[in-house]
């Protein structure tokens, strides 16, 4: 093989080289920034991981929100699927929107029974119901679980859709 062929050859096999580890390390850095996304029933089951980020959703139970009186940043809350309940630890100032009986997701960890979350974020209007927390909540009501919130209300069909017969 010439000199010619030679360097070409070396450039070819460097940048197929180059273009491989860039491709596994974005491939690292996305694994990386995902949090799954887990409902109270599996968080109580144990299908949730220990010590590794992710999401939890529901409904913030009546009644469960307790700040420390030496923190007032230290919150203590619980969610519920309502076929389960996880209860919530957060060191932070909590969304306006923030209250009992209203939809959140929670980015955090687990440790132990106690999912220790790092953000806490809340519905945006008496409507809206975050879509994992609505697609949990729908499940279970597939199940015969009955919300006891007034503010779960599955979606509703506004009419039927027809189709034009020829």
């Amino acid at each position: 093989m010439n000199a010619v062929r030679r360097k070409k050859l070396m450039w070819v096999m460097f940048t197929l080289a180059g273009a491989a580890i860039a491709v596994v390390l974005v491939l690292y850095a996305i694994g990386q920034q995902t949090d799954y996304y887990f409902d109270a029933t599996a968080i109580s089951q144990g299908e949730a991981p220990q010590d590794k980020r992710i999401r939890a959703g529901g409904m913030v139970v009546a009644g469960s929100v307790q700040r420390a009186p030496d923190d007032p940043l230290s919150v203590q809350f619980a969610i519920t699927d309502f076929a389960a309940t996880v209860p919530v630890t957060y060191q932070g100032i909590l969304p306006d929107l923030f209250a009992e009986n209203s939809g959140v997701v929670a980015t955090g960890k687990m440790q132990g029974e106690t999912f220790v979350a790092g953000e806490v974020l809340a519905k945006h209007d008496e409507n809206y119901m975050p879509p994992e927390v609505a697609k949990s909540m729908k499940e279970n009501n597939r199940t015969r679980v009955m919300p006891l919130s007034e503010q779960y209300n599955p979606a509703q069909p506004i009419h039927e859709t027809q189709t034009l017969q020829q």
